[in-house]
């Protein structure tokens, strides 16, 4: 028996999804470590320092009173209620609890929000440069990103810029604030600007705050929060960045009907939820004092000054990054390809940096450096880029 070869392949909706290049570049650098080369990293995109006690206790006594049967798909209560509570208060956004969903890490709340408000033919607006999977989301759903230039955005207006690459077919804008790669924080008139466009188009926003507590200039605004935006946005959070809680794979959305249902019905046919242990420890990190958010802020503030002064100190010029923890420096001096420029860092300075090309076609000439990473490593780094440079 033969079998068809048009069987033999993935559905067409995976045909424009493809995998991260960061994983490119940690197997390049597992290569140099295996022959002996230290390589002071960069590349990597997760808080530096560990979880917090609190949280880890409130995992371990979750498991000891054997809560790990079937939570509700949308999250145990206790958590919602305290997560509505904060986005009340902290956001400014009008949520009850029942527009809340627990999630798998901010990922699973951005894909959520795609599959929820993107059809095939859509078009999705893009801040550019963007953090990379989001067009990998929108080609999931077999619609088209639209690349709209940050910089452009924020010199000759929002409402200006995004008006010369809308057409007929835009149906979302994607808002990702403080930006990945970038660290560019929107102030609370540009999301004004961008909530005015919205409305005026009938558009809907996918808000993604992943590094809301990562600011060190200006404020973090929710876009949501402003008047009639709350009923056209899904706004994407995770405990990741904010508590050092990757591995933990814990976030959450928020949205009213019609699209909390969507996320709901992505989340039941995906994961059918969240880890409820994992809930628990959520719980216990959402009510954590605030001094510990602010003393991680401190840290990232003292690596972000290092790491930035050193790198306009040796040409590679660059603002200073307002929130996230990323430098995102202008690279043409050492080569105007991002990728031949990274290669270069690797090989003569074994820096690692991740080229600029990954985040779309404005990132191209210069490198994403996290300051996410011991101070030793910034320091060592910046000596070898001086030595070898």
């Amino acid at each position: 028996m033969t079998t068809s070869p048009t069987i033999l392949r993935l559905a067409s909706r995976l045909d424009e999804v493809g995998f991260s290049d960061i994983v490119k570049i940690r197997n390049r650098i597992m290569e140099l470590r295996s022959q002996g080369a230290t390589v002071h990293q960069f590349e990597g995109g997760e808080p530096f320092m560990t979880t917090p006690e609190p949280i880890k206790q409130a995992m371990k006594s979750a498991l000891d009173e054997n809560k790990t049967r079937y939570a509700p798909s949308s999250g145990i209560p206790e958590l919602r209620k305290v997560i509505a509570e904060k986005l009340r208060t902290k956001n400014r956004i009008p949520a009850q609890d029942s527009d809340v969903i627990v999630l798998n890490g901010g990922m699973q709340g951005l894909f959520g929000a795609f599959q929820s408000t993107v059809n095939p033919g859509d078009e999705v607006l893009l801040f550019s440069p963007y953090w990379t999977p989001i067009k990998d989301l929108v080609a999931h759903c077999q619609a088209k990103f639209v690349l709209v230039p940050t910089d452009e955005a924020r010199e000759f207006g929002f409402e200006q810029t995004l008006s010369r690459y809308s057409t007929e077919r835009t149906k979302v804008i994607y808002y990702n604030t403080p930006q990945n790669p970038s660290g560019v924080v929107f102030t609370r008139d540009e999301a004004r600007s961008v909530a005015q466009f919205a409305q005026d188009r009938d558009l809907v926003v996918i808000a993604d705050e992943a590094y809301e507590d990562l600011i060190y200039d200006g404020e973090h605004f929710s876009i949501a929060s402003l008047d009639g935006m709350y009923e056209r946005t899904i706004t994407s959070f995770t405990l990741s960045k904010s508590y050092s809680m990757t591995g933990w794979r814990l976030g959450y959305a928020v949205a009213p009907e019609p699209w909390i249902t969507g996320l709901k019905k992505t989340t039941l046919y995906s994961s059918n939820g969240v880890s409820t242990p994992t809930q628990w420890a959520g719980l216990a990190a959402m009510q954590l004092d605030d001094s510990i958010l602010e003393s991680n802020v401190a840290e990232y503030r003292r690596r972000r000054d290092v790491l930035w002064a050193g790198l306009n100190e040796l040409g590679l010029t660059c603002e200073k990054p307002a929130g996230a923890f990323y430098a995102f420096p202008d690279v043409t001096r050492i080569n105007g390809d991002s990728r031949e420029a990274a290669e270069i860092l690797l090989n003569r300075a074994k820096v690692s940096a991740v080229p600029g090309i990954v985040f779309g076609t404005h990132g191209e000439g210069h490198l994403r450096f996290s300051f996410s990473t011991p101070m030793e490593t910034i320091e060592a780094g910046l000596d070898s880029l001086r030595r070898n440079l």
